[in-house]
């Protein structure tokens, strides 16, 4: 088959993770040609069968290092970034992943000649005290300046199978007596499908969205965090009590198990202090 007549190739970092992986999946609906960057290809496979023979490739890529993310980006159409980090953890911090990371795909990009869509999140401020939304708002204003036309996507909190929210709450009700409600639970968020950004990253490598724009993505509905933890125990059939926890005390309690080698803690310091913002669609985002 000529060149010419191949369908065009989307690289997608972080493919293999949980909002990745749906990315690919609606991708591969539409006929693209994808090619999954990850660090690890070989935990990778079971993306296969999302796609039909020889539609879904794989480049060994890690964001900390450009030579694997040029690679990764060479004599692609258009690149998706889904790579994020909730904590830190030894090499892989807010600064080298969000930021530095970010900055190299686009500049990898650019140099290749092929658009980007990059997901961010809503929260996103180069200005801010909290590691996460520094780093997230910083790579926002770094690609801007080198991809001006790049579009990026601010979704709240992204609720589905295998997501690290609701499913981490559900966990915490199947071994604990009662449910944390982190500074009393009034923190509003606005859950928005997996699905749903997949579908606003399949729209934006199809060219439907507006070049340059950032959008925000939520849900119908507007939670409140006891609302988010109601709707767990709910689903999980499962009755808790649900005890208030100052952020200062959760905060405490994040920092040191933060500092515990090798488990993954259940929120950090910086994941409290996010809590403290209402996670919403702004008036003023894109619709």
């Amino acid at each position: 088959m000529p060149l010419a007549n191949l369908p065009p190739l989307v690289t997608v970092f972080g493919g293999s993770g949980f909002v990745g992986r749906h990315v690919v999946r609606t991708l591969a609906k539409r006929g693209y040609r994808i090619r999954v960057a990850v660090r690890r290809p070989d935990l990778a496979g079971f993306l296969q069968p999302l796609g039909n023979v020889g539609q879904i490739s794989f480049a060994q890529a890690n964001l900390r290092y450009k030579d694997s993310i040029v690679r990764a980006v060479e004599d692609a159409d258009h690149v998706v970034n889904c790579v994020g980090l909730l904590f830190e953890n030894g090499r892989n911090t807010f600064d080298a992943v969000q930021e530095f990371g970010a900055r190299a795909v686009a500049e990898a990009a650019k140099a290749a000649g092929a658009t980007l869509t990059h997901i961010s999140a809503i929260g996103a401020d180069a200005n801010s005290s909290i590691g996460y939304a520094r780093t997230k708002g910083r790579a926002e204003a770094a690609i801007r300046s080198i991809l001006p036309d790049a579009i990026v996507l601010r979704p709240s909190i992204v609720f589905g199978p295998e997501d690290d929210f609701f499913n981490k709450f559900a966990g915490m009700a199947r071994t604990l007596p009662f449910l944390p409600l982190i500074g009393g639970g009034k923190t509003k968020f606005q859950p928005v499908y997996v699905e749903d950004v997949a579908e606003a990253v399949a729209r934006s490598v199809d060219g439907q969205l507006k070049p340059g724009a950032t959008y925000e993505l939520g849900g119908q509905d507007v939670l409140t965090f006891r609302q988010c933890l109601e709707a767990v125990l709910e689903a999980t059939y499962r009755e808790r009590p649900m005890i208030n926890l100052p952020f200062g005390i959760a905060s405490l309690m994040g920092s040191v198990a933060s500092l515990i080698p090798l488990i993954k803690p259940p929120f950090t310091s910086d994941q409290i202090a996010l809590l403290k913002n209402d996670n919403v669609v702004s008036a003023e985002a894109e619709k």
